[in-house]
């Protein structure tokens, strides 16, 4: 490694660690909403201000190499160290927060985040906004290493100390069926039990909380598919392909399949999950809880209000916190 030489970045620090954090330059620069070449760049350019390798990129996932483990300690305590300091400045005067790092869980994609987002940018009319969708684990992951600002998600458990949470919403899991296959009035967990299941996927924390709950009634249906995506579920159930365990949130999100798929009540013990806003606490003044009020607006016309109207039966179940 040549001698050390110019001065290092807080982006480059950044593309350090986001490269550490994923293991692979592409992941990063998926994060960090930049190409692969710009990552590859800025870590030569800090390996190089720096004087020592930092990353072996040989290996899959790449691995840090003792220097590379020394600096990520400092790194992220500099970027935790920067980005308190923009949360103090932004605090003072928040229509002026420059950016605003959000991450939202794939149920309100289509309908709630695009609505959100479009109030906000009307509000905070200097500030640039960068949003992250994906599952609740990964983005609660994004938020502990301060990669985001706010996150809606799923709650996890029992929140830790530096979580500030507000509850949003309440949703209790039911069946989706193809429509006309299951008879209400009969058995219906039997008539299920003959079907093959459509699963979400136990690599997220939505499908390990379907499979956990299965498990403890001591059901274990016939699972030919396991998938990720609500819609390619709902697309299954539609076509007769067998019938699944979902939101009322996931339901929503495929309405072109309204009329192919019945929802009915669980035929099992209840379960449900909570949704809800997380924020580091105290960083962002009440932003989180200005957010929340508005998320829950938003919930109450596009999520609660259209799910009721169509199946009465879910009054109560699904709910506001």
């Amino acid at each position: 490694m040549a001698q050390p030489s110019g001065r290092f970045t807080l982006w480059g620090i950044e593309v350090f660690v986001a490269a550490v954090e994923e293991g692979t330059l592409s992941a990063a620069a998926r994060r960090l909403g930049a190409s692969v070449s710009a990552v590859s760049q800025q870590l030569s350019t800090l390996e190089g201000t720096l004087g020592a390798t930092l990353i072996d990129r040989g290996t899959r996932p790449m691995i840090t190499t003792p220097a590379g483990e020394m600096f990520l300690r400092r790194g992220r305590a500099i970027l935790s160290e920067a980005s308190q300091a923009r949360a103090e400045i932004a605090a003072r005067d928040l229509a002026a927060l420059p950016l605003l790092r959000l991450g939202m869980i794939e149920d309100f994609e289509s309908d709630v985040t695009p609505r959100l987002l479009s109030e906000m940018g009307g509000e905070l009319t200097r500030s640039h906004f960068q949003l992250e969708t994906g599952p609740s684990h990964r983005l609660l992951g994004l938020l502990d290493t301060r990669a985001l600002d706010i996150v809606v998600a799923a709650s996890t458990g029992t929140p830790q100390d530096w979580m500030e949470v507000h509850p949003l919403l309440s949703e209790p899991f039911v069946v989706a069926a193809p429509r006309g296959r299951i008879d209400p009035g009969g058995d219906v967990l039997g008539q299920l039990m003959a079907l093959p299941f459509v699963h979400y996927t136990p690599r997220h924390q939505m499908g390990r909380q379907i499979a956990d709950h299965l498990a403890a009634q001591a059901l274990h249906p016939i699972c030919r598919y396991e998938l990720d995506s609500y819609n390619a579920i709902i697309a299954m159930v539609a076509r007769g392909a067998g019938w699944s365990i979902l939101t009322p949130l996931g339901w929503l999100h495929a309405r072109r399949f309204f009329d192919a798929v019945d929802i009915l009540e669980l035929p099992l013990a209840p379960l449900s999950r909570q949704i809800a806003l997380t924020a580091r606490a105290g960083v962002l003044d009440d932003m989180p809880a200005r957010i929340a009020g508005r998320i829950r607006l938003l919930l109450t016309e596009m999520v609660v209000g259209p799910a009721v109207a169509r199946l009465p039966w879910l009054g109560g179940a699904l709910r506001l916190l």
